[in-house]
């Protein structure tokens, strides 16, 4: 056994380590999220354009991410956008759509309530329970001082 400090180990592992191209996976990571937030737009716009009001245009909008999000998941296309794009696929909708999808698919050979229904949440459920148990919290601080 060779015993080394924790600094020679340290700089034994960065001397191996492959080193991550920062630079790169920042300019993909914009350009992806925001063709992303783009194709957003333009989907908005669309809705806009056959008369849907403002409210009605942005609901049908997110919906209509969150299914192709769902949909290029289930088709391993966001897998592979994501090897590229890396935190640019993280725009908050789609990101989430992903995260609640991929697990799913993982664990659907465990059967439905099990497998595909009690999976669906193991990524997104914390953000959930945390999420609305934060909104809860400030709701009722800001009921009680305001």
């Amino acid at each position: 056994m060779v015993n080394i400090t924790n600094q020679e180990y340290q700089k034994l592992v960065d001397s191996k380590a492959k080193k991550s191209p920062m630079g790169k996976n920042l300019v993909w990571a914009f350009v992806v999220g925001g063709l992303i937030c783009v194709l957003g737009q333009a989907i908005m716009n669309l809705f806009l354009y056959f008369k849907l009001d403002q409210l009605n245009a942005g609901t049908a909008t997110s919906i209509t991410l969150i299914f192709l999000s769902a949909l290029f998941t289930g088709l391993k296309l966001y897998d592979n956008l994501a090897k590229y794009a890396g935190a640019g696929t993280l725009v908050p909708i789609t990101g989430f759509a992903n995260a609640v999808v991929s697990p799913a698919l993982e664990f659907k050979s465990e059967g439905m309530v099990m497998g595909l229904s009690a999976k669906m949440f193991v990524i997104a459920g914390p953000v959930l329970v945390f999420g609305i148990g934060a909104s809860i919290i400030y709701g009722l601080i800001l009921r009680l001082l305001f």
